[in-house]
């Protein structure tokens, strides 16, 4: 690939869709790791509890605030 390439407005729009998706993933894998441990308490079933389903709902509504308002805070600066 030649320098030019990189200044392509397609290729720069690839990147930046490339990287919003790492970003996805990312923020997933983290939601998953700290909802899981702090909801699922007991045996892993066909379905949660109640109390589990409840947790985990809190728990995804207030981790995606918490990362929205620290975004929006970084690009503030």
């Amino acid at each position: 690939m030649d320098a030019s390439a990189l200044n392509n407005p397609r290729f720069k729009a690839l990147i930046e869709e490339e990287k919003t998706k790492a970003l996805t993933n990312e923020l997933v894998a983290k939601l998953t790791l700290v909802c899981w441990d702090k909801c699922v308490t007991g045996s892993i079933g066909s379905s949660f509890s109640r109390s589990e389903a409840s947790c985990l709902s809190n728990c995804t509504k207030r981790f995606a605030e918490v990362k929205l308002m620290t975004m929006q805070r970084f690009t503030e600066r």
